[in-house]
């Protein structure tokens, strides 16, 4: 048990910080904004921060949803053995907080930010974030899948395939499987499915009825 309890306690912390929706929090204490009401869909995220609370909220949000991911991962990296299996839970501990906020009855946002801050605490060692930017970015301006939703299930799927090709333990690749799929679950459709839109070079190759 005394070998567990430095992997209870960062997962516990980790969780514990990653479930606390400053996208949430932030527009409502600074601007009396709830984005839950105010957007679309309803997701406590920096993008509808920014755009119901205004850009300099949303991006105050972006960098402490970065930031609850970044710290508690950086702190394990530099206090456990990161080839443990435990270690897996360290690294997906805050995506699951925020994707299942008790704060909010297991109704948490998408955790995309979340997650780039959790692989973000791994550098400067394994790449992993660069291959999550690099399939989002491919995704988003070369091959352009819409709408969003169905463009992060793609690019999460991707990214916990081939994160099984990166050089490390691997107790990260079954983090990055973890989190994946907590951010696959939050972009499943839940009531009505938008049709698919392909876009190759911003020429459209395919659509749904």
């Amino acid at each position: 048990m005394r070998f567990l309890a430095p992997y209870l306690f960062y997962i516990f912390t980790g969780f514990l910080s990653g479930s606390v929706l400053y996208s949430k929090i932030l527009p409502w204490q600074l601007k009396r904004v709830d984005v839950t009401l105010q957007s679309d869909d309803g997701n406590p995220g920096t993008t509808n921060a920014i755009h119901c609370a205004g850009v300099p909220i949303g991006l105050l949000c972006l960098v402490c949803d970065l930031g609850k991911g970044f710290l508690p991962v950086w702190l394990g990296c530099r206090r456990l053995d990161v080839s443990c299996w435990w270690f897996a839970l360290v690294l997906a501990a805050p995506v699951f907080g925020h994707a299942f906020s008790p704060w909010m009855r297991g109704r948490g946002g998408k955790a995309v930010a979340v997650s780039f801050g959790v692989l973000l605490g791994l550098l400067p060692g394994i790449p992993a974030v660069w291959l999550l930017a690099g399939l989002y970015i491919f995704f988003s301006v070369v091959v352009a899948v819409r709408p969003h939703r169905l463009r992060s299930v793609l690019v999460y799927g991707l990214f916990a395939a081939l994160s099984l090709l990166l050089p490390g333990p691997f107790s990260l690749s079954l983090g990055y499987l973890l989190l994946s799929g907590a951010v696959i679950s939050r972009h499943l459709p839940r009531k009505t499915v938008e049709a698919p839109e392909v876009l190759v070079l911003g020429r459209r190759i395919g659509a749904g009825k």
